[in-house]
């Protein structure tokens, strides 16, 4: 794959873990969580190549 490729890619994901981390801590803060288990799921689409990509898993509250 090209650098061109490579680096958009990475840009992409980095954007996506920081901005969701910022948006999930909030949440987090703005809630009870203590003691509690959370199912998470993040889907990346990209339509124009009919890609739906999903990943799921847990978050656990602060205690």
């Amino acid at each position: 794959m090209s650098d061109d490729f490579n680096m958009s890619m990475r840009k992409f994901l980095k954007q996506v873990g920081v901005t969701s981390q910022q948006a999930i801590e909030e949440a987090m803060r703005n809630a009870d969580t203590a003691g509690k288990t959370f199912a998470v799921k993040a889907v990346v689409t990209i339509e124009a190549l009919d890609l739906t990509h999903e990943v799921s898993g847990e978050i656990k509250g602060q205690e």
